[in-house]
């Protein structure tokens, strides 16, 4: 039993950082035997590990087709960019008080990965709260919305700028101007919500 939860924590581990740099598009079918074939193991660790993913809602389980990367619908979406919002601005109201460590530089490049850098910054934001529940809750909203990032890369012209914005606000401790870019930044992705669901939906249509 010890060496199944190894190798399901191993796969688990694998699997998850594979949605996070966009292996995996939305609306895609991850496929249970073919990880068993990969990771050189059997079915049931795999199993115990997509199963880790489906309760995380970072995969979701389509009982006729199988296990799939989440293809969000607008609500759904919106919903989310909403939740990824809040909890931004909580952290930044968190950390309004004299801060006790000087906050993270993250090297923003034309050149770099925007998804990822993305990922750092909200994650660090959140984490200089020393607030766990809300770290873990920006943690999720930020595994969730990778995928999507990853996906959409295209449709902002200006995410280099606003990344590097957001990054300056932070560096800055400027708290009350670091909001109103976290609050741009989410209500210009919220306005292009039904495009992109229908660019997801029919880009899941190809892969399956």
């Amino acid at each position: 039993m010890d060496a199944i939860h190894s190798k399901s924590v191993f796969v688990y581990r694998q699997v998850r950082r594979a949605l996070r740099s966009g292996s995996y598009a939305p609306g895609q079918r991850i496929d249970p035997a073919r990880l068993a074939a990969e990771f050189k193991t059997s079915p049931t660790p795999v199993r115990f590990a997509l199963y880790r993913l489906v309760g995380e809602a970072l995969v979701v389980d389509h009982a006729r087709s199988g296990l799939h990367v989440p293809l969000f619908t607008e609500v759904a979406l919106r919903d989310l960019y909403d939740w990824m919002e809040c909890l931004l601005l909580m952290a930044c109201d968190i950390g309004a008080a004299p801060a006790t460590r000087k906050p993270e530089p993250l090297e923003i490049s034309a050149d770099g990965d925007q998804v990822n850098l993305t990922w750092q910054l909200f994650d660090a934001i959140a984490r200089a709260t020393s607030h766990t529940c809300l770290h873990q809750a920006v943690k999720q909203a930020n595994d969730r919305l990778a995928p999507i990032r990853r996906a959409t890369q295209g449709l902002f012209d200006r995410g280099l700028e606003e990344l590097s914005q957001l990054h300056r606000l932070w560096q800055a401790s400027d708290m009350p101007a670091l909001k109103s870019a976290v609050r741009e930044y989410h209500e210009l992705r919220k306005q292009r919500v039904p495009y992109i669901v229908a660019l997801l939906s029919d880009r899941g249509d190809y892969l399956n």
